[in-house]
């Protein structure tokens, strides 16, 4: 912890901090001098979230500073969420993203549905309320060249995870072997609110109630362990590093259909497609009867409005 920025901000690893919004996490990566100048954003947390990003930035690079780039590892809005708030201050920022993620950051198309249907946890019931229609940042959005990365962090590899999203990608630096890996997979249970809130550490895969690919997810997750990273900053949960987390890492990737893909849901066994102009096909939802359903909807509510209050006081 860098004493200066104060309990809200953590650090990865040596230039990468990060800090936690509401329940999702950002990061903003500084280049070893010589490499590179300036300082990413990676993600930009809910709607909402942008004032609480440029304090973080002026905290850790000085008043007035602005990122050299923002990079999304995928467009959900809890990690795209606060970027049009930032792109009317830090105007004229190139934002990278996949070119698979355009259409959803462009106005192409929606997201697949979220699966509520799968009544996990929480946070799962909630999926049906979270917004999946597509931003429209239009020309600001970068697709990233992937022979070549992303010429403002060029020790930095870039690596096609999807899965839990069609362009999906997560970020390694070889040199110290740090990965920030978005949501391919979480140190947290996703699907649980006390978990997410209360940051409790344990790897899983990524958030069930929105991956709509579970064998791309799989394979994603074992591209990464087959990098054989040291640390690794998540989209939801704690940094964990060293043997446990490499431990816990290549469990998963060996047992991911038992561990992390759930026995049922809409997107077990039956993947929504896509392609570069968005979704192509969604199987129908899984059914569980209209009583479930109305005391699930009650329920989401419920939960809805009281995350919401605890977002504004944060």
């Amino acid at each position: 912890m860098n004493s200066r920025l104060g309990t809200k901000y953590f650090q990865v690893s040596q230039r990468v901090w990060g800090t936690k919004l509401l329940f999702v996490n950002i990061y903003m990566i500084a280049n070893r001098p010589g490499a590179a100048k300036g300082w990413v954003l990676v993600d930009t947390g809910l709607k909402g979230s942008a004032n609480k990003i440029i304090t973080m930035a002026e905290n850790l690079f000085g008043p007035g500073t602005r990122p050299a780039a923002i990079v999304l590892t995928h467009g959900h809005a809890d990690h795209a969420g606060g970027l049009d708030e930032l792109l009317k201050i830090w105007n004229n920022v190139p934002v990278y993203a996949h070119a698979m993620e355009l259409p959803y950051l462009t106005g192409l198309s929606s997201y697949p549905p979220a699966d509520p249907s799968l009544k996990d946890g929480l946070m799962s019931v909630l999926s049906a309320f979270f917004p999946l229609t597509p931003f429209n940042f239009g020309s600001r959005i970068k697709a990233i060249d992937m022979e070549q990365g992303i010429p403002e962090l060029p020790e930095w590899r870039v690596v096609h995870t999807p899965g839990h999203s069609p362009g999906h990608i997560s970020l390694f630096l070889p040199v110290n072997s740090t990965l920030i890996v978005g949501d391919a997979f979480s140190t947290t249970k996703a699907e649980s609110a006390i978990y997410s809130f209360g940051s409790i550490k344990k790897l899983t895969g990524p958030p069930r109630y929105l991956t709509s690919d579970w064998e791309a997810a799989a394979e994603a997750v074992r591209k990464l362990a087959a990098l054989h990273p040291r640390t690794v900053g998540p989209g939801h949960g704690p940094v964990m590093r060293g043997r446990e987390f490499q431990d816990d890492l290549r469990e998963l990737a060996d047992y991911f259909e038992e561990i992390a893909i759930p026995a049922v849901g809409r997107y077990v066994g039956h993947p929504a497609t896509a392609d570069e102009m968005g979704v192509k096909f969604i199987p129908p939802r899984v059914s569980s009867g209209l009583l479930k359903a109305t005391v699930g909807v009650a329920a989401a509510l419920t939960a809805f409005f009281v995350i919401r209050g605890l977002q504004n006081k944060l």
